[in-house]
């Protein structure tokens, strides 16, 4: 069985800036991962040449075994990916634009699984609404239901619930909870490091280009639980975060 995301060795310079160096990882089918980092560590990179977004200067990546470059259309149909941008098209409604997505990748009579997405990120009552009419938080909802619109394997959020409210937070990580025990992979990346700790079996952390932790999030605090910002208290996932950036977690 290949794993859900295999990176081998991937590099990418943008001029002087190295965004990653020799970034090696793999993840397998079934995991909800985290990938941390400050700005500006690689992550929306590593994201976008997972994606086909970005050409990687030198490396393989992989997803369920097909290559992102030379096996581009299975790639992409084993991926969703919610960006951190809120980007629509401002001329349809919510589920014009759903309806749209499934036929990029060639599903028809996709309407039973497109009203249950909706159903799930509370999008109901906003279906037939056009999309420059939706708040914040909506749109980021639409992102959400369009990177699952065509049930792939394998779905990355790149800050999903970045400015929205506690109350999509807990709907959307009740869905996206549900699909990973359904044998979804899950990755997400977030600022929010309490979500990582309370949803991720595993985390790899990003520095400068460069993997500097890759472990289960228990081991994490295990291994890092008596180094305190403060020497007080219970040591969480940011307590962890902080100190291995800083490079007093050794």
């Amino acid at each position: 069985m290949p794993a859900a995301i295999s990176i081998k060795k991937i590099s990418k310079n943008y001029g002087a800036l190295q965004a990653l160096d020799e970034v090696s990882l793999e993840i397998q089918q079934g995991e909800f991962f985290g990938l941390l980092g400050p700005n500006g560590a690689g992550k929306t990179t590593l994201i976008s040449i997972l994606a086909g977004l970005v050409v990687a200067d030198q490396g393989h990546a992989l997803i369920m075994g097909a290559d992102v470059q030379s096996h581009f259309r299975e790639a992409r149909r084993a991926l969703g990916v919610v960006p951190q941008e809120l980007v629509f098209d401002p001329f349809f409604t919510v589920r014009e634009t759903l309806q749209f997505q499934s036929g990029y990748f060639g599903i028809r009579n996709n309407n039973a699984w497109i009203d249950e997405i909706i159903a799930n990120l509370d999008l109901t009552s906003k279906a037939d609404s056009n999309m420059r009419s939706l708040s914040g938080g909506m749109k980021r909802r639409v992102l959400v239901a369009q990177a699952l619109v065509h049930r792939p394997p394998v779905i990355i959020l790149d800050e999903p619930t970045a400015g929205v409210d506690v109350e999509l937070r807990q709907s959307l990580w009740q869905f996206i909870s549900r699909l990973n025990q359904d044998g979804h992979t899950i990755v997400l990346t977030t600022h929010y490091l309490e979500e990582a700790e309370a949803l991720c079996q595993r985390i790899a952390m990003l520095k400068q280009g460069n993997i500097v932790a890759l472990d289960t999030t228990a081991n994490l605090l295990s291994r890092y639980g008596s180094v305190k910002k403060d020497g007080e208290g219970k040591t969480d996932l940011e307590d962890v975060f902080v100190n291995i950036m800083s490079g007093n977690a050794l």
